[in-house]
């Protein structure tokens, strides 16, 4: 599936899988609004993307444990497009160690409010362009380190905590590409 004239906007696109699917969703010809928690980091991204041929790729600063700057990114994106077709909630800030007592309390908010709160003001920020697509898809990644029993990481109880569930590339893909009366409620991932 192409997604040629879909605009989509992609959180945490800095590094790892938000720079992988916002290389996969330029290369299937979508304009891509990418963000990351420092601008260098999305200018590095979307200078890569553009290396790469496409034009229509633009970078901002975002970090998602701060309500402000989520208002800013999507005030900024809606001064350079009146609709968004797909938002992918990808940003999370990641808080490593086993142990709790071990994590400032600043640590702790953070890593919460990003992949919470951060989520959620996301949606809420990007509504208004979301409103204006005719087929509007907001994806949400999470991870399984906030399922029950899973401490197969040295992801701090912090991060398990802001987490739910794990996707892929592919995954994203073939969900957005349903037709508007296929609902996938999630994609679930056992390691083995």
């Amino acid at each position: 599936m192409g997604f040629e004239g879909h605009r989509v906007v992609i959180t945490a696109a800095g590094r790892g899988f938000g720079r992988t699917l916002a290389i996969r969703f330029a290369d299937l010809g979508a304009e891509v609004f990418l963000s990351a928690r420092s601008r260098a980091a999305a200018e590095r991204v979307r200078d890569e993307i553009r290396g790469r041929g496409h034009s229509r790729v633009h970078a901002y600063a975002c970090d998602l444990a701060d309500p402000a700057s989520i208002r800013d990114f999507a005030s900024a994106v809606a001064q350079s497009t009146d609709r968004v077709d797909l938002l992918v909630n990808n940003g999370a800030r990641y808080l490593d160690g086993p142990d709790l007592l071990g994590a400032s309390d600043a640590d702790i908010v953070e890593t919460v409010a990003s992949g919470a709160t951060g989520t959620l003001l996301a949606v809420k920020h990007f509504l208004p362009l979301l409103l204006e697509s005719d087929g509007p898809d907001v994806v949400t990644l999470v991870s399984a380190c906030a399922a029950a029993g899973h401490h197969r990481s040295d992801a701090h109880d912090a991060f398990y905590a802001a987490k739910s569930a794990q996707s892929l590339v592919e995954c994203v893909l073939f969900a957005v590409g349903q037709p508007r009366d296929c609902f996938i409620k999630a994609f679930h991932f056992e390691q083995v």
